[in-house]
Parts: structure tokens; sequence; C-alpha cells
């Protein structure tokens, strides 16, 4: 096993495991150290490898999902292939997939299967729907969890077609809640011995996301207050909302009740909104008239200056605003870099250096470290060795189309 100095160095985790909720967990592993053996498909491997923006044969979907991990391709058809992938079984501990319910118990590689092999493995299952419940058969992507979750009514505009949002939210809280559910499995197997299986969901992460949210719809039995974030009661109401000032460029406030009024102060806008019966935020919990009256006042008032005096004015009082950052905007952003969110590497296929996702975390003693996504079946030869192959058999599962 490679010798890494991440957080995760020392752990090997097999992945039969394509798209974004599938592969993110494990790609997040690998910056943290552990050794990830990504299974794929002779001749073809991942779909994913030919999805996004293409710079050559590097796919921006799939260098984002699959950096750092290894590949070695197996044909899990045929029982010479599965003999490796039990092999390398024996000797991980971590195991995941993200077929749909069923598929992986027919070819062999379910739960039930592998914990014969390996008692101790942590058994990671993402689906689209979960394990249970009437559609649990179905195959889904990001718009399923962002479409029966909320997601894409809380992001809604009023009067507008709701549509999902450009951003795979489902699929990277599918991801990101798999990684800490997996190894939260990890420090129990390695405690007593004994694995478990963890099943995450499209639609369970995406729920997940809505947060308190989805509570008070819930208590409320009715649903958000759309357009912008009103929140609260009718007695104290905070919103958060984002409003175009004179040049059209959008910034962001976040007020709790108690600077609701002060910040109409500070910002000038106290007396032009109490001209109009409007400097009681809980109004907006009356009628949908109501609010639309506040927040095209608002707009208005903030429409007068540009983004950057609102933005101080409020900042000087310690209260929350900041510019709206379009997608390139946000990756040139300072705080993303210096914080190491954004990453240049050098990629020696295209020989330039790309730009990245760094890391969300900042380890004291253990930095992470993001690589490169492996070229297909990259490392066939040096894990099978390591597998205890030698030359000859290796060139005759080549010939059977084992790898």
């Amino acid at each position: 096993m490679t010798k890494l100095n991440g957080a995760l160095s020392g752990t090997r985790v097999i992945a039969c495991s394509t798209a974004q909720a599938g592969t993110v967990p494990y790609t997040l592993m690998a910056d943290l150290g552990a050794e990830v053996i990504k299974i794929e498909v002779p001749g073809t491997g991942d779909n994913s490898r030919r999805a996004g923006e293409l710079k050559g044969d590097i796919s921006s979907f799939f260098e984002t999902n699959n950096r750092g991990v290894k590949s070695v391709t197996l044909n899990l058809k045929l029982p010479e292939a599965r003999e490796i992938l039990y092999k390398l079984v024996e000797t991980a501990e971590i195991f995941g997939q993200n077929f749909r319910p069923g598929a992986a118990e027919r070819y062999g590689f379910g739960y039930e299967d592998l914990r014969k092999i390996n008692p101790a493995l942590v058994y990671a299952s993402v689906s689209a729907y979960g394990p249970d419940g009437p559609d649990s058969g179905l195959p889904g992507t990001d718009a399923v969890g962002q479409a029966l979750s909320g997601v894409t009514e809380a992001f809604s505009v009023p009067g507008q077609p709701m549509r999902t949002g450009v951003a795979s939210v489902a699929d990277e809280t599918c991801g990101i809640l798999t990684f800490g559910g997996v190894l939260a499995a990890l420090l129990h197997a390695r405690a007593t011995g004994v694995g478990q299986k963890v099943e995450t969901s499209l639609v369970g992460s995406a729920f997940r996301l809505m947060g308190w949210t989805m509570t008070t719809a819930m208590w409320k039995n009715s649903g958000p207050i759309t357009g912008a974030r009103i929140n609260g009661t009718r007695e104290r109401a905070g919103i958060a909302a984002c409003f175009n000032d004179c040049d059209g460029k959008p910034l962001a406030i976040q007020l709790d009740p108690r600077n609701w009024e002060p910040a109409l102060k500070i910002l000038g806008f106290y007396d032009p909104m109490e001209n109009k019966g409007l400097t009681d935020l809980g109004l907006a919990f009356e009628s949908e008239d109501n609010k639309n009256q506040i927040l095209d006042s608002l707009s208005l008032l903030f429409a007068q200056q540009k983004r950057e005096y609102w933005i101080g004015l409020l900042r000087e009082s310690d209260m929350v605003a900041a510019p709206v950052n379009t997608m390139l905007e946000a990756s040139a952003d300072p705080n993303m870099s210096i914080n190491n969110y954004v990453q240049e590497i050098y990629h020696p296929e295209l020989d330039e250096n790309l730009k990245i996702h760094g890391t969300p975390w900042k380890f004291s003693e253990t930095p992470s470290d993001p690589g490169l996504a492996p070229s297909l079946g990259e490392h066939n030869e040096e894990i099978l060795k390591d597998l205890g192959y030698d030359n000859e058999s290796i060139d005759g599962l080549k010939n059977i189309n084992a790898i």
C-alpha cells in the first residue's frame, strides 16, 4: 500500500462507484491520504470520464470527482475478476457502491457477500430514493433529490416555473454525508472489529440539507415564504434576501429580528419605509401582498447606491452583508484562494495548470493533498502485483478481458 501522510493515511478503500454522489466521498478520502481503488469497466470505464468540460481527454466532471484515486479495471461478470475484487476486499476497510438497490447482490458484491470475506468491512451504499419505500428500485439523479426533498420549492421565485438548480446540491450533499457516515462506522469497526452497512440516498440527503427550514414548514404545516427568506414569527421576524444596486449588481443581507429596524436606520431606509407603513417586517407573514410591498420597497432603496456602499454601512455595524458572486467571481474571490478553497494543480498530460477545488478543511498537522484523476486501468499492474499476481497471470487476465 502506498504510504501517504494525510489524516486517513493507511486506510484502503474499494469503490465500485460512478457518477457524483457515489464518487465524492472517496475523492474526499483520497484528499486526506486514503488509498482509494476505483473499480471500472474494462475498455470504457466510468461514463463520467466524458462528462463536463473536456480539455483533450481530461474531463472537468471526472477530474473533480475522482482525483487522487487509483483505477483498476475489472469485468465483474467474470469469476476471475470477482476473485480479484474479493481479494481486494480482504485488504480493505471500506467498500462503496451506488448501484440501484439489488444490483450489487446480483453481481456478487452485496453487503452479505462481502461481510463473509471481511467481517470488519464498512460497506457504503448510495441510492436515489433510499433502500426502502415505493420508489426504492428506481434509478434517480440529482434532479430527483432536489425535486422530492423540497429544495426546488425553497429556491423558487414566485410567479415563475420551478427549476432544478444548476449546482448538484443533492449529489454533493449525499457525497459529504456518506463520507461522514462511513468514517463514523470506521471508528466503530476499528474499536470492535465489527463492520456494518451504511446507506444514504439523494432524496434523504437533500431533505437533510433543508435543515430547520423544513422543520419550520412541518411545524407550521405550510410552505416557506419564497422570493426571500423571511422567517421567525409574526412578532419576531428576520430576513435574508438579495437586492440589486444602482448598477444592477446584487448583494445579500441577513438580518435577525433585533437588527431589522437598526439596519433600516443605518441604511437611511427607515423614514421611507415608515411612510409606507412597512417598518414591521412581520407584516410579511400576513399576506403575499405585504411581503411583496416590503421587498419591492427595499429593492427601490438599494438601487440608489453601489453595493459596496451598502455593504460597508452594514459591516461597520457588525451586520451581515456580502456581494453576490457569479461562479467565476467566486473562483477568484480572495477568501477562496487564501484559504486554499481554490487551488491550481499542474496536469502533465495537458502541460498546464488547472484550477481545481482545494479542500474545505484546514488540518494543522495533516494537510490534505489533492491529486489527479487516473487514466483508465492505470494501476492494474501495481494493484494486481500487490495481491500476488505475476506478469504471466496478469497477461492471462488481459487475454480473457477480465481486466
